[in-house]
């Protein structure tokens, strides 16, 4: 397997540029990974698959439309510049394209420090977002959807993505890592984002998978809510959320929902109270416990 990839990687530094692969091969794979992994969220939705559904409410095809429209804009007047422009940082920090490949003990290293990294600077970047201006002027673009299928996770304004993104490049930008583990970064981000963004809470969802994982289901909630009282602001990891009391409504509905469970005989009625429970639940979760 080694030796595949590093003959593969073998390939590409003698027939690219380290500019090329930084920028252009960087932008490559990440419209490949983001649409593949967020279309079949899509697919599900047109299709009007509703198990494993968080909210019933389904986006209509002008929504997804110019979803996709305005996220191929971004990607290529935002980001595909911002690739190019941010290589220079990078190479001045010490990345490197060169074999050999960094060992599997590096990268998975370097990975999970940048998920810590990334998770606590998003926190605090998403939770100033949610003041009253910032809001209103920047991210209230990404909370036109209430209810998020995969690609949402970055239909965002211009100004968002520059400020989020950020805290998706600062641990690679301050460790200058081998460009091969800053593409493998990069996948996990955004196959991540998406997952969290894709509406549905499925068995093998990552959040059944892997403890302090947010997911779908957490994220999903601070889509729902009125921007002052939504919570849930971290991009990965629950604990940041836990330990500043901003996930407190979230935790009331599991815990409201959980005790809400009935016998099959009670089932009807179960599902008409849960309704009107809901606006209920979703009210006292709006203040603060």
């Amino acid at each position: 397997m080694a030796n595949a990839l590093e003959r593969g990687w073998e390939y590409l530094i003698n027939n690219f540029s380290e500019f090329q692969l930084a920028s252009l091969g960087s932008f490559i794979i990440h419209e490949g990974v983001f649409f593949l992994s967020g279309l079949p969220y899509l697919f599900m939705e047109m299709w009007g698959l509703k198990k494993y559904k968080i909210q019933g409410k389904m986006n209509t095809p002008e929504a997804q439309t110019k979803c996709i429209i305005r996220l191929l804009l971004y990607h290529t007047c935002v980001n595909l510049p911002l690739m190019m422009l941010s290589y220079p940082v990078f190479t001045w920090m010490g990345m490197t394209s060169k074999l050999p490949l960094p060992s599997w003990k590096v990268v998975t290293f370097q990975i999970a420090s940048y998920f810590i990294l990334e998770d606590f600077i998003f926190y605090w970047g998403h939770r100033i977002l949610h003041t009253k201006w910032l809001y209103k002027h920047i991210h209230s673009v990404h909370h036109e959807y209430a209810t998020p299928f995969g690609l949402t996770s970055e239909y965002a304004h211009p100004a968002e993505i520059l400020f989020l993104g950020f805290a998706t490049f600062f641990g690679p930008g301050i460790t200058g890592p081998h460009l091969f583990t800053l593409w493998l970064w990069m996948i996990l981000r955004v196959i991540e984002t998406v997952e969290a963004h894709c509406g549905y809470d499925f068995p093998w969802s990552f959040s059944k998978l892997f403890p302090l994982y947010g997911g779908a289901d957490f994220h999903d909630y601070h889509h729902r809510l009125l921007y002052t009282k939504s919570g849930n602001y971290a991009s990965t990891f629950t604990y940041m959320d836990w330990i500043f009391g901003t996930d407190k409504g979230y935790r009331k509905l599991k815990s409201l929902k959980q005790g809400t469970e009935v016998s099959d005989e009670f089932l009807a009625s179960s599902i008409l109270l849960l309704k009107f429970g809901v606006i209920y639940i979703l009210d006292l979760a709006s203040h603060p416990l």
